[in-house]
């Protein structure tokens, strides 16, 4: 990790600059295959699962065989395992239900809001390096506790064509209703258009490569909506001399072991603490499995000492972060005035790998700065808030004519009338 003593305020967006390709050099390829897909359904698909995975596969259905397989193949430990997290997160997202909001607004004015399910959901998870069955979990409890009829699941298939067995197992136990083997920008592509395998949904959910990120925000040009745009793992840690050196390096090693393209920060008080990190990562580093990946992860992330805790704010909410572990004297002062962060961690034994498998928060959150304007996912998410109303002849008399003036000074006759012919009923 690269060391910034007291950066200047006009260099943090360069020094906070995300290890993204830029959209437009991702863009092109992405048009190709949605244009490839929209008019040459699954003909198109297998070819790019050919291309991109290198497996050509017969059938990209998952069957119940296949299902069953995968289920003899996860071991009772990580059954009980998934069986503790898929409890927590039913328990979390449950409580995010909310009773119908009815408001009589003026005498005989009845006006209501209820909440409705999306029908169709598509929901990718991603396999390549790590298969992410507790994405699985992450997306179908909600989808299954908001009472979507259609959980449509893509991920891509391995060299022998197959899903890893957590991955079905996991879908299996939560709901999914539909799996497919296939990955990246033609799963979204599929998931847009619809083909005679692969589904068209309302809406897409799931992390991804940047491919991914940059297909799904081209599938809302086709009217399909998107949880959010999610690319590359990222975590900004704030820590000082209250925090344990070894847990702030392993939990920006968590990160880093996700992909070469993620990012780690950490930004200080404390020169100390800084120097600490440093030589911990470098200790821990090379007794990770996904050793190379770290590496590259870290030549993109940074450790920032800055003078007081308010600095550090103000540069934690610039950057945004997708995971922000809080871990100082002073962790009040950040829960109470954080402004733009996805999910957030207190506390010397609060790890982000908590909410990343068995805490009960939702993992799958907004990147590249877009906690700016975005949530993670929740149970609105797979929600859409319907309003109701219901006017009495009472109620037409006491806002008919505000009605009649408001219609009438924006020119819209038609508007006007609709209320006028109403109240000249009732006289």
């Amino acid at each position: 990790m690269k060391t910034i003593l007291n950066p200047s305020k006009k260099d943090w967006n360069q020094i906070l600059e995300r290890p993204t390709k830029t959209v437009d050099d991702i863009e092109g390829i992405v048009n190709e295959v949605f244009a490839d897909i929209q008019k040459n359904g699954d003909k198109a698909v297998s070819k790019y699962t050919q291309k991109f995975d290198g497996v050509a596969l017969e059938n990209a259905i998952v069957s119940v065989d296949e299902i069953q397989e995968a289920i003899s193949l996860v071991s009772s430990d990580l059954k009980a395992a998934i069986t503790i997290a898929k409890e927590n997160i039913t328990k979390f997202h449950k409580a995010q239900k909310t009773e119908k909001v009815f408001v009589e607004t003026t005498n005989g004015v009845a006006c209501w809001q209820e909440k409705r399910p999306i029908t169709k959901v598509g929901l990718y998870i991603p396999g390549g390096t790590a298969p992410l069955f507790s994405t699985v979990l992450m997306l179908s409890i909600p989808a299954q506790i908001a009472g979507c009829k259609e959980i449509v699941l893509c991920s891509p298939p391995n060299k022998e064509g197959k899903i890893h067995p957590a991955i079905l197992y996991a879908a299996n136990l939560c709901g999914v209703t539909k799996i497919v083997k296939v990955g990246g920008i033609q799963a979204i592509a599929g998931y847009t258009f619809g083909t005679e395998t692969i589904p068209q949904v309302y809406k897409i959910f799931g992390p991804g490569n940047q491919f991914v990120t940059v297909a799904k925000q081209l599938s809302t040009k086709f009217g399909v909506a998107i949880d959010m745009p999610a690319g590359p793992s990222e975590l900004l840690v704030v820590a000082d001399d209250a925090a344990n050196a070894s847990f702030v390096a392993s939990d920006l090693l968590s990160q880093a072991e996700h992909g070469v393209d993620s990012q780690v920060i950490l930004v200080s008080t404390s020169k100390k603490l800084i120097a600490e990190v440093e030589v911990e990562i470098n200790k821990q580093i090379l007794e990770l499995p996904r050793v190379e990946i770290a590496k590259k992860a870290m030549e993109n992330s940074k450790s920032i000492f800055v003078e007081n805790d308010a600095i550090a704010l103000e540069l934690i909410n610039e950057y945004g972060p997708e995971h922000f572990i809080v871990c100082t004297n002073n962790d009040d002062y950040y829960i109470d005035n954080i402004e733009n962060a996805g999910s957030v961690f207190i506390g010397n034994y609060t790890p982000e790998s908590a909410g990343d498998y068995a805490s009960g928060t939702n993992h799958t959150l907004p990147t590249n700065g877009f906690t700016k304007a975005y949530s993670g996912v929740n149970l609105d998410s797979f929600n859409k808030s319907i309003t109701f109303q219901k006017i009495s002849k009472t109620g037409i008399q006491s806002i008919g004519k505000s009605i009649e003036l408001m219609a009438s000074t924006e020119g819209l006759q038609a508007h006007k009338n609709a209320v006028t012919l109403r109240l000249e009923s009732l006289k």
